[in-house]
């Protein structure tokens, strides 16, 4: 900064406000300090300015659940490349679905003075996040609402997925079917709200004993639930999955059966479509929600950042690969 300094002819107070974004700096001074700024190569040290007490560094941060869940990464990746479009760095944490560690994260990341934070939420209170909201220091929500404050949220029309993931298991014929369903404090209670909604529009009234609630959303624990229904006397002949992990754990399950159940589940993932019976899913696109949240949060850091909190609902889709056509046997 000092050579800068010289270069331009100023004072290094003066080159700290022009990088600062101060306003008190005459115009053609500023131009001389961008000159030398450009000539010089300068680039200020961003982890020393955050260090400062009271100063905020160039740097966003994204808290998620697990990142060897392919839905979070994709989340994660869109965001890093939005944010470095506008010369931001993003720090990125994960809480593996812990709701207590999460407020202990939040509140680690914004001592360390980063410009936002995105979160991707596990609890069910955000009440902690007031003081920081009314110092300025704006938050975006992914994939799920923030409770008891209000933010910004990007979120997908869950309760449409489910909608049509039910409408296309009645449409193919079924009548019995069973739902697998991942602990959340909000996203797939609304997929199951827009699944039950499908089944009373087509006169079927839901079973709360085929509305599998499972203790963790993992691959294993959906895949003992599956076989567990298949071996009653009355098995369902169709199953919806509210989850990657759920649906993973589901066909492993029915895999070799000569007669499976048709099975339709929630989010895409990797070579769904190379199974032996790939699989039908309703599916968001996860690197848009990490698109539309970072662009959210740098209009906050920028001049046109005010207004009342919004909620972008992003569309999904049905995808129809194979697993959900299986008619009822």
């Amino acid at each position: 900064m000092r050579d800068v300094a010289v270069l331009a002819g100023v004072g290094v107070g003066t080159v700290s406000r022009v990088v600062n974004g101060g306003t008190s700096v005459r115009p053609a001074t500023a131009e001389r300090v961008h000159a030398a700024i450009a000539q010089l190569g300068f680039r200020p040290n961003e982890i020393a300015r955050a260090l400062r007490p009271g100063k905020t560094a160039a740097t966003l941060a994204l808290l998620l659940g697990d990142l060897t869940n392919p839905f979070y990464a994709a989340i994660a990746k869109s965001a890093v490349e939005v944010a470095r479009s506008a010369d931001f760095a993003v720090v990125v944490t994960m809480v593996d679905e812990d709701p207590n560690a999460e407020e202990r994260a939040v509140r680690d990341l914004l001592a360390r003075h980063v410009a936002g934070l995105m979160l991707v939420p596990d609890r069910s209170d955000h009440a902690f996040l007031r003081d920081s909201l009314a110092r300025g220091v704006p938050v975006v929500f992914v994939d799920r609402p923030a409770t008891g404050i209000a933010t910004d949220v990007v979120v997908l029309d869950n309760e449409r997925g489910g909608y049509l993931a039910g409408a296309h298991l009645l449409a193919v014929g079924h009548r019995r079917i069973a739902a697998l369903v991942a602990p959340s404090y909000h996203t797939t209670g609304r997929r199951m709200r827009g699944y039950r909604r499908a089944l009373r529009a087509a006169g079927v009234e839901p079973e709360p004993r085929l509305e599998m609630a499972l203790p963790v959303g993992t691959a294993d624990a959906a895949f003992t639930v599956t076989r567990r229904l298949l071996d009653q006397e009355d098995p369902p002949t169709a199953l919806f999955a509210t989850t990657t992990f759920l649906s993973e754990g589901a066909l492993r399950a029915v895999r070799g059966m000569r007669h499976p159940p048709a099975v339709v589940g929630f989010d895409d993932f990797r070579m769904a479509d190379l199974l032996p019976t790939p699989a039908t899913v309703v599916a968001g696109d996860p690197a848009e929600l990490g698109r539309r949240a970072t662009e959210l949060l740098l209009r906050r850091l920028g001049r046109d950042g005010r207004g009342p909190a919004q909620r972008v609902v992003l569309p999904v889709r049905l995808i129809e690969r194979g697993s959900g056509e299986l008619p009822p046997r």
